[in-house]
């Protein structure tokens, strides 16, 4: 019994010691091991000049726009426009059957004509005292009433022919021949194309920052790499009671006619006098629910070797306003300061790196879209 304990207790001592010296094994490789450093792109903040900005959406619309309908009734006759083609002031467009009218206006204009030839006979007689004034009068009354007749009815002719009111570019026709329309029923519509206006809002406490005049830059999705330079034409006198919103008008030159009524758009207006802003890529800040942080890189001396290690510290910023691929850093970045823009997904605080700037971040205010 004394041997078999004995034994147990030397299988329990070799097990237990065993897995000791393994574990102080373990310890001693990995505090061996160094933490590589991380390849992360970085850049120097330097400074740029910008002009306080107010940002805004809006809407393009034609500086005339008309959808073309007809005011009074009729069967569509005959169409001279094809749709989408410009057109200039006075083009007919449509025709309504109209030779009902045509014969009515025909036969007021008969009438007409034998009032006028009653009534200057009536004048001549009146000189010579052979009819009394009061038949001159009757037959002068009833002269104008017949003309006005005549007036109303070529009027009424007149309305059975569509004409453009100003120049422009006809949209998609809607009816067809042989087809009864009634009043305001639409044909097609009309757009002046240049100039162009874009209908945004500010709220009312950048009212004084803003007049008539200023310059205002504009961009579509349509064209994601131009901008549209303009001014403001107009500011509503009247504020919105529930928004607290004004309306501004800025109107665009636009002879190519690549903005379309009706397109979104945002709008940027510069305003107070340039400033010095540490200005960075949107990349190099890390956006998150505690705060807008960024990567420094920092001098941490050199290792055995005698080679200088770098490490990544990491700060809180204050961010401002952003232009293209740009945004400004209010706090918490200098002038000099070498920044991480990529690669902050594996960094820590005190995490070493080592900068490699093959594959640089975008950096511009105004970004312009590759062909490629």
């Amino acid at each position: 019994m004394a041997i078999m304990l004995a034994a147990v207790g030397l299988a329990f001592a070799a097990v237990f010691g065993f897995e000791a010296f393994r574990a102080r094994t373990v310890q001693k490789s990995i505090a061996g091991l160094r933490n590589p450093p991380q390849a992360v792109s970085a850049i120097t903040a330097g400074t740029q000049q910008w002009r306080d900005r107010l940002e805004a959406v809006g809407s393009t619309r034609a500086g005339k726009g008309v959808d073309l309908s007809p005011q009074v009734s009729g069967i569509v006759k005959a169409i001279h426009f094809q749709s989408g083609e410009n057109v200039e002031q006075g083009t007919l467009l449509v025709e309504l059957e109209d030779a009902d009218d045509v014969a009515h206006l025909h036969a007021l204009e008969a009438m007409a004509e034998l009032a006028q030839l009653n009534y200057d006979r009536d004048a001549r007689l009146l000189k010579s005292q052979s009819v009394s004034q009061q038949k001159a009068d009757a037959g002068l009354a009833t002269l104008k009433n017949d003309q006005a007749q005549v007036a109303q009815q070529q009027a009424l002719v007149g309305y059975k022919s569509i004409r453009t009111p100003f120049s422009g570019r006809l949209g998609i026709r809607q009816v067809d021949v042989g087809q009864y329309i009634a009043p305001g029923t639409p044909i097609v519509t009309l757009q002046q194309l240049d100039p162009i206006f874009v209908d945004f809002y500010l709220p009312q406490q950048d009212l004084a920052k803003i007049k008539v005049g200023q310059p205002v830059i504009a961009k579509v999705d349509t064209y994601p790499d131009l901008t549209f330079t303009g001014e403001i034409m107009a500011i509503n006198p009247l504020v919105n009671v529930a928004t607290r919103n004004v309306q501004v008008r800025a109107t665009f030159n636009n002879s190519d006619e690549k903005l379309l009524p009706g397109m979104f758009a945002t709008v940027d207006v510069d305003v107070g006098t340039q400033k010095d802003y540490v200005t960075l890529p949107k990349t190099a800040i890390y956006y998150n629910a505690y705060g807008d942080i960024a990567y420094l890189v920092e001098n941490a001396g050199g290792d055995k070797s005698g080679q200088e290690q770098k490490v990544a510290r990491q700060v809180f910023v204050k961010t401002g306003q952003t232009r293209g691929d740009q945004v400004a850093v209010l706090d918490g970045i200098k002038p000099g300061d070498v920044v991480v823009t990529a690669g902050q997904n594996k960094l820590h605080n005190g995490s070493p790196v080592r900068i490699n700037n093959e594959v640089t971040t975008p950096f511009s205010a105004n970004p312009q879209v590759s062909e490629q």
